[in-house]
């Protein structure tokens, strides 16, 4: 990797900082109560640390998870396929993803047709309940 390259890395991870902080887990914690209608969080243990549905994947280590990869989890092609292509999710994808799959997965795939299957948007709160499934993650 050449100088250039590493300080292009370096710059847009410290650049990213900022919006990892921007969350609050305790406001997340609450937040989270619109998720688990459809998520858990489980641990690879079998720890449950909130007990959901199962019409979504379970949360627990999602952040620098590659996208569509839970085993046992039907994803949607679109999302198997963002996967494929380099998505990993991190708190600052999460944001945007939530706030509009649909056209999250469009944008990222560069094709109008690719579809989520999560229907909802979640556009306030999001940055909190990003920080707080990191504080209940394996890193957290």
């Amino acid at each position: 990797m050449t100088s250039i390259a590493r300080f292009a890395t370096l710059a847009l991870t410290v650049l990213a900082l900022p919006a990892f902080a921007d969350g609050d887990p305790d406001k997340g914690e609450r937040g989270f109560n619109k998720c688990k209608a459809c998520h858990s969080i489980t641990a690879d243990n079998g720890d449950v640390i909130v007990k959901g549905g199962r019409v979504g994947p379970n949360l627990y280590g999602l952040f620098g998870r590659t996208a569509g990869t839970v085993e046992d989890y039907s994803y949607s092609e679109s999302l198997v396929q963002a996967g494929q292509q380099g998505l990993v999710w991190d708190e600052t994808n999460l944001v945007e993803y939530a706030a509009d799959p649909r056209e999250f997965l469009r944008t990222y795939l560069d094709d109008p047709k690719a579809k989520s299957k999560m229907a909802i948007k979640v556009n306030r709160g999001v940055d909190d309940i990003a920080a707080y499934i990191a504080s209940v993650g394996p890193q957290g």
